[in-house]
């Protein structure tokens, strides 16, 4: 796998070159990692809703599509999009999907953070009262609130097109998290969203990248 640190990039631009990259790739391309840092946009998944996007105070909303509803990428955050041939890869959607999310947790821990997957709702979340505990999620979600108690640090949402995938996944660094606030995240009203810092993990954005390209070079090379 090719890892490209992009660092910060426009989104409409890195947008397109990775449908270009998808359309013209052939079964011998190789497959690639893009790293990549953006200013303050919505991105609109193809099953994403208007109403999800409550205030957008100026930061321009992008319709885009891949899988999933509204997110926000903006400074701070560590957006990667693993460009993978899943046929060539042998694995299928659901399994890419895991590995993404395994590939977040195992970068979590090495920052002492214990990510935690929720049944039904992609990306990784954590324990907002500890979010170093190793204990799993037990027991029913809460009908009214599936969500108590814990925050979303990484969003997930993908795009496969001929058996290869782009778009893919973004962690929480260190940003300005008030964004989050104008928008239902992933769809769910009052879905609390966090990032290390919040958490009390202090450290940059090459640091976390390089961690998190290792962890998906990992899960996504046979």
């Amino acid at each position: 796998m090719i890892v490209k640190q992009l660092g910060r990039v426009d989104y409409a631009a890195t947008l397109e070159a990775m449908r270009a990259f998808t359309e013209a790739r052939g079964p011998d391309t190789p497959d690639e990692l893009w790293l990549c840092e953006f200013a303050p946009v919505y991105t609109q998944g193809l099953a994403g809703k208007a109403d999800h996007v409550l205030n957008p105070a100026g930061i321009p909303i992008v319709q885009t599509n891949r899988g999933g509803q509204v997110t926000y990428h903006g400074p701070g955050q560590v957006v990667a999009y693993p460009l993978v041939d899943l046929q060539r890869l042998g694995i299928y959607v659901r399994e890419y999907v895991f590995r993404l999310e395994a590939a977040v947790i195992q970068t979590l821990e090495q920052f002492g953070v214990t990510g935690h997957r929720v049944s039904g709702a992609p990306g990784i979340y954590v324990r907002l009262n500890d979010s170093g505990a190793h204990a799993a999620l037990t027991g029913p979600a809460d009908p009214g609130d599936p969500f108590r108690g814990l925050g979303k640090i990484a969003a997930l949402g993908i795009k496969v097109s001929r058996h290869c995938t782009y778009h893919g996944v973004a962690l929480n660094v260190a940003m300005d998290l008030q964004p989050f606030y104008g928008i239902n995240p992933c769809g769910y009203a009052g879905l609390a969203t966090v990032d290390l810092a919040t958490l009390g993990v202090f450290t940059d954005w090459p640091t976390v990248a390089q961690r998190f390209a290792e962890r998906l070079a990992a899960q996504l090379t046979r």
